[in-house]
């Protein structure tokens, strides 16, 4: 690394630290409404915003906490760039994360800066074996941040998505499982339970909560209405529906679920026919592109050759 750019690197980190201790002294930070409030709401409970970010017993918890108001602040100005609280509290719900946007922003600013350092570390190593420009390299952390920003978002998405997969796969099984219990003679209330004790998974755990919200005084119906809220599927919605229509209008609930069950698997088989269809299609790509020229090369290239050796 030429001396030049070795001064200017050192200088750049002498800067930012000097910074960040003139922005940190005491007569320059005012302390804010919350920092005012926060010590006498500490025994309260659900006051530690990194709870869902980080496990306290993983070495990035004490580097968390040291940067806490940085990364709040920071996760402040994210939600105001990006926006979509709505749309991340109703994924994160669907996902079963229990974590706030804040949370979410946090974990998106972690991303980032991992990306961000991670580019930092192979842009110093490519300026100095000289094989990058420091501006191009600038830019191509910047980006990686970005990234990383965004990437954790795309994973939200994926966590959505997996999490509904497996919930389809559990729900015919649940609700075959529930008639049963129901056709045995237990009530829908003690039907739930008995199945929410029984069964493992993601069905399970909603179950669960269901039952906890009626024992706090939530009907069994507006506890299954909020069921298929919080999942956003149409075969749950579909299921907590018929069960709330039985349970108001004396339906034998023992039916329904059987139907319910069927239906679902039904639309199971359907959907796995139309992905194997566009599967199908799918795969015809590496055929065309990869094994028919294969095969073409190897058809004409002897009779090329042949013909080449006959006219010289």
């Amino acid at each position: 690394m030429s001396p030049i750019l070795l001064g200017g690197v050192l200088g750049g980190l002498f800067g930012l630290g000097l910074l960040v201790v003139v922005r940190r002294l005491p007569f320059l930070r005012k302390p804010t409404a919350d920092d005012r409030i926060s010590p006498y709401l500490r025994d309260l409970g659900g006051s530690e915003v990194f709870a869902g970010v980080v496990d306290s017993g993983s070495p990035f918890y004490a580097i968390v906490r040291l940067f806490g108001p940085s990364l709040r602040s920071g996760a402040r100005r994210l939600e105001r760039l990006l926006g979509g609280a709505s749309s991340i509290r109703r994924r994160l719900a669907r996902a079963g994360l229990e974590r706030t946007v804040e949370e979410f922003r946090i974990e998106q600013l972690l991303w980032g800066t991992a990306l961000f350092g991670a580019g930092l570390v192979v842009s110093l190593i490519a300026v100095s074996l000289g094989a990058g420009n420091p501006v191009g390299m600038l830019f191509f952390c910047a980006l990686l941040g970005v990234l990383g920003v965004l990437a954790r978002d795309t994973y939200l998405s994926t966590q959505v998505r997996n999490r509904e997969r497996r919930l389809l796969a559990e729900l015919p099984t649940v609700a075959e499982l529930l008639a049963l219990s129901v056709a045995a003679g237990e009530g829908p209330a003690a039907a739930l339970d008995r199945v929410a004790r029984s069964c493992r998974g993601e069905l399970a755990d909603e179950l669960k909560r269901v039952l906890a919200e009626t024992r706090a005084g939530e009907t069994l119906v507006r506890a299954l209405d909020g069921l298929a809220d919080r999942t956003g599927l149409l075969a749950l919605s579909r299921f907590a529906d018929g069960l709330a229509v039985a349970l108001e209008r004396g339906t034998p609930l023992a039916d329904v679920l059987r139907a319910q069950a069927g239906d679902i698997r039904e639309a199971g088989r359907r959907e796995l026919i139309e992905s194997g269809a566009r599967r199908e299609v799918a795969m015809m790509v590496p055929v065309i592109f990869l094994v028919l020229p294969v095969t073409i090369a190897f058809a004409f290239y002897p009779g090329a050759v042949g013909i080449r050796l006959i006219a010289g």
